[in-house]
């Protein structure tokens, strides 16, 4: 598969929406469930995802609930979005080139901010603020251990990879897409272009306090050299590595929290849900944030 990965809110609907201009069948819907009526401001154009955005595995092949079973010959030359920690988990088969993309991480701190209270207000539309989660990995710290975890995986599993910044895409997308579309090996540039709308962007690099200085200048530095291109030359690579064993516990305890707030509110899901079956209502599967979902 040509797998789009990157964090949430990094591009990777854009990604999608210019593999489909380019004439790649794709594996996802513009607006899965319900999410035409309650998170569609985030993203006007589609976000183009499916159950697999957690990961092409064996929770989601066979698909949970049809026992549909996807064959990687079968696939070869499709686009999905996988998010980085499904792409991490994902069986080997199936990634065939990957195109990922980052951004900058006040930029996606404060962008994940305003999905999450997109998501919040809809909930609060449809009678279930209860189902708000009382905690969200700071979206720095996600944006670090996700990237992180990219760079580790790819350096692991060495498969063919494209990492293109947000920013570097929308500065100079005449020059990106058709030299990414030269390595996938097909598509048609012109009209793949037309999937490029800055007028989208919300957010342009914002002020931020929420990690100390010296850990903003290493995101910065790290950031910096995935936008030139560049590869991670060993002092960066031993910097990256001295900050994630300074950030790793507190991002584990945070994610052993959630792990239990995960579980309540699951069981408060189902509460709600079978209350509205009982009511003859049908039951409604309108979106449900799962930013938490990776650690369970």
């Amino acid at each position: 598969m040509m797998i789009v990965t990157g964090t949430k809110r990094s591009g990777t609907s854009m990604w999608m929406q210019i593999l489909i201009g380019a004439g790649y069948p794709i594996i996802g819907e513009a607006f899965p469930m319900r999410w035409e009526h309650t998170i569609k401001a985030a993203n006007p154009e589609g976000f183009y995802e499916s159950h697999l955005r957690r990961g092409i595995f064996y929770r989601t092949n066979p698909h949970p609930k049809t026992g549909a079973y996807l064959f990687p010959e079968q696939v070869a030359h499709h686009a999905v979005k996988v998010f980085i920690p499904g792409l991490v988990r994902s069986d080997r088969a199936f990634i065939g080139k990957v195109i990922a993309t980052v951004r900058e991480w006040r930029e996606y701190e404060s962008s994940i901010a305003r999905l999450y209270a997109i998501e919040d207000e809809s909930r609060r539309a449809e009678g279930k603020g209860a189902l708000i989660p009382e905690e969200r990995m700071p979206g720095a710290l996600e944006w670090w251990s996700e990237n992180f975890a990219l760079v580790r995986d790819i350096a692991v599993r060495r498969y063919p990879v494209h990492v293109q910044t947000y920013e570097g895409l929308l500065k100079d997308p005449e020059t990106v897409i058709p030299a990414v579309l030269k390595w996938l090996g097909r598509g048609d540039p012109a009209k793949a272009l037309a999937a490029v709308k800055p007028e989208h962007r919300t957010q342009k690099r914002p002020e931020s306090s929420s990690v100390k200085p010296e850990v903003a200048e290493v995101f910065d530095t790290f950031y910096a050299a995935m936008h030139a291109g560049k590869g991670l030359d060993a002092p960066l690579l031993q910097k990256l590595n001295d900050t994630n064993e300074l950030l790793a516990p507190r991002i584990a305890q945070i994610h052993h929290r959630l792990r239990e707030q995960n579980r309540r509110r699951a069981v408060l899901r189902a509460k709600l849900k079978a209350e509205q079956a009982a009511t003859g209502a049908p039951v409604d599967d309108s979106h449900e944030d799962d930013e938490t979902e990776e650690s369970t």
